[in-house]
């Protein structure tokens, strides 16, 4: 006797929680993550040593999060119109967006 096991994979989940039509959309932002991930690596390391800073410290960190994670964020859109994701990722970055600004205008 066999039991069916009626629990959707990790693929169906992700298509349920991002709101996708397809399980082909979901494999592609997958992929567009992990081209925007490698490209990340590829450019982190010039971009912090063209400012001279040294690995690990305050400063690394610092310049890390001013210019490497926007950088990121613009690499995730570039990647997203190259597959044909754009407005999946363009609505992703919206609401980052409106949560950061919410984080500076909370009324009391």
């Amino acid at each position: 006797m066999s039991v069916k096991n009626e629990k959707p994979g990790f693929l169906q989940r992700l298509q349920t929680k991002w709101k996708l039509d397809s399980l082909l959309q979901v494999i592609l932002v997958l992929v567009v993550f992990a081209c925007t991930g490698f490209t990340i690596l590829f450019i982190k390391n010039p971009v912090l040593d063209f400012f001279g800073v040294e690995k690990g410290g305050f400063i690394n960190t610092f310049l890390y999060l001013l210019l490497v994670l926007p950088l990121y964020q613009i690499f995730l859109l570039i990647y997203g119109f190259i597959f044909g994701q754009f407005s999946f990722f363009w609505e992703k970055e919206k609401q980052i967006f409106r949560r950061i600004g919410g984080l500076f205008s909370r009324k009391k």
